[in-house]
């Protein structure tokens, strides 16, 4: 399955609890169509002490945000949908709708 955003990409959020902040896209899970945010949805787990981090304790990270309440947008901040065209070399490319902008 191919989905519009790609890690790396900065979003902005639609829906939720974290609505019109935005962020960079630090990974994706295709399987559950979810990407992680950075900053944004900060869950709480606990850690059991390990070689790595003798102590343990409560580690803030980024949760995960439903793909379908994220939309990508331009160098300028404007949100907007994507289109997959061709370029002369016939490689497929991601360009933004409302200002024709591409996406790298």
């Amino acid at each position: 399955m191919k989905l519009h955003i790609k890690k790396g990409d900065t979003v902005k959020v639609l829906a939720g609890e974290y609505k019109g902040k935005s962020g960079r896209v630090l990974g994706i899970q295709i399987e559950k169509q979810r990407a992680t945010v950075e900053g944004l949805n900060m869950v709480k787990k606990h850690v059991k002490p390990s070689a790595e981090n003798p102590e343990g304790g409560i580690v803030e990270k980024e949760g995960t945000i439903h793909v379908s309440n994220l939309m990508i947008t331009g160098a300028d901040g404007t949100a907007s949908r994507i289109s997959r065209v061709k370029d002369a070399e016939g490689k497929s490319v991601r360009k933004l709708i409302k200002t024709e902008e591409e996406i790298k």
